[in-house]
């Protein structure tokens, strides 16, 4: 198993019926590379099969051809190397915040002691915040408190890969910065190779190593990856004070339009596709 390829998205293909029956792929010879410890954001346009391909990845949805590798192994099916968090974290009512995480912590530490469950669970409740709020109800807690709570349960299976999929899409904008810093204290302490969705460039730019762009759908496909060469820890108040930072956003968002570009027919465009570097 190399470091540079814990995982190695290779030629990857999600095709669906037509109403004809003959298959149109969604995603096409999509090949991504993610060294271990990375966190990789995958931006595009709406409908593009960002989410297919971590579905996918995720073990949640049948690959049509090509294949994943993490950490040496394909991958076949869901598992608990593979931790996802989706924008709504589907919590069980009737349990509490350490109820929710301690039914995750029970299936993947089967033979754990009692005592080392609850320190799993109370451990990954205090690095999101919930050290106060650990016995309430999801009745009790704001939307951003719920999802911490769905971060919290997702990191206490040690994932090999943590898979995020727009985990802040549902939140007000203060909510939203809040828990972007919850997750890079997570990634700085942790070191979980990551993978997320997102819709926000400054979000991609803050947050990430490499910012993986999806050209649009049908046959979608990696356009351009770029590295976002920002040191960690991170501040979000000196990095939006550097035009690097602008410079960042602004060769994402110039993807972005070219992508609108070609969709409205006004001429190819070339794709640097540096995925593997």
């Amino acid at each position: 198993m190399s470091e540079e390829k814990y995982v190695e998205i290779s030629n990857l293909v999600k095709a669906y019926p037509n109403p004809f029956g003959e298959p149109v792929a969604v995603v096409k010879d999509f090949n991504l590379n993610i060294r271990k410890g990375e966190v990789i954001s995958i931006i595009g346009h709406s409908g593009c099969g960002k989410s297919t391909v971590l579905t996918m990845l995720a073990g949640l949805n049948e690959i049509t051809d090509g294949g994943i590798i993490v950490a040496g192994k394909e991958i076949d099916g869901p598992g608990p190397d593979r931790a996802v968090v989706f924008q709504s974290p589907c919590l069980l009512p009737w349990m509490t915040s350490y109820g929710n995480v301690m039914m995750g912590v029970k299936q993947v530490y089967p033979h754990a002691t009692k005592q080392q469950r609850r320190v799993i669970t109370e451990y990954s409740l205090s690095v999101v915040g919930l050290a106060d709020s650990m016995h309430k109800y999801p009745r009790e807690l704001s939307g951003g408190m719920q999802q911490r709570v769905g971060i919290a349960r997702a990191i206490a299976l040690k994932p090999k890969v943590l898979l995020l999929d727009e985990p802040f899409g549902r939140l007000d904008s203060l909510t939203r910065m809040e828990l972007q810093d919850v997750i890079l204290g997570i990634f700085d302490r942790e070191k979980i190779t990551t993978v997320m969705i997102t819709h926000d460039p400054d979000e991609a730019v803050f947050m990430s190593d490499r910012i993986c762009m999806m050209t649009n759908g049908p046959e979608a496909r990696v356009g351009e990856v770029m590295t976002i060469d920002f040191q960690r820890p991170r501040n979000r108040e000196a990095l939006m004070e550097t035009d690097k930072f602008y410079d960042y956003r602004r060769r994402l968002l110039q993807f972005l339009d070219d992508c609108e570009d070609e969709k409205a027919g006004k001429g190819p465009i070339r794709f640097n596709q540096s995925a593997s570097a």
